[in-house]
């Protein structure tokens, strides 16, 4: 039980990264600079004046799937931790591999399409809340695949412990 135990652990570790990593990146105003200011999801900013971004489609779905995997992250994370302080229950940690799963599937879907948004202007340099939001992707994935293993044992575990057989 401690292989299961230790998952769960960096399960909910990697998930508090990736939650931080996700946070840092929609609430702060640097996916973008250039050489007046820069600009984030809700403001840009030029010489050091900033104000509201008029509504652009592709902003606002990539904003709307930040929230959406910030929000689906956490609760994957909540999860993860019920599950790791309540042994005696038989809580599935599928459920919470797959929260984490969505959530990095959603902010996969923000970055790319504020990627294609803004990958061919001239003198526009992606800055380090973008960078942040992709450093949070592989956090949310391994976090899921934590639990997803742990899960297995589980399952491995139960199904032994039905056979009469000494292991």
């Amino acid at each position: 039980m401690g292989v299961k135990r230790s998952l769960q652990r960096g399960g909910i570790l990697l998930s508090l990264v990736a939650n931080v990593l996700m946070v840092l990146s929609t609430a702060t105003n640097y996916w973008t600079r250039q050489q007046e200011g820069h600009s984030g999801l809700w403001q840009e900013c030029n010489h050091g004046i900033c104000s509201n971004i008029p509504c652009q489609t592709t902003l606002a779905v990539t904003a709307a799937c930040m929230v959406l995997a910030v929000g689906v992250g956490v609760v994957g994370m909540v999860m993860g931790l019920r599950i790791r302080c309540n042994e005696g229950e038989s809580l599935r940690g599928q459920t919470t591999s797959a929260f984490l799963f969505l959530g990095g599937l959603l902010l996969l879907t923000a970055l790319i399409g504020y990627t294609v948004k803004n990958a061919w202007k001239n003198n526009v340099f992606f800055s380090w809340s973008y960078f942040s939001g992709w450093l949070a992707l592989p956090f949310s994935i391994l976090a899921g695949f934590c639990f997803l293993l742990a899960d297995m044992i589980m399952q491995s575990t139960d199904a032994i412990s039905g056979f009469p057989v000494c292991l």
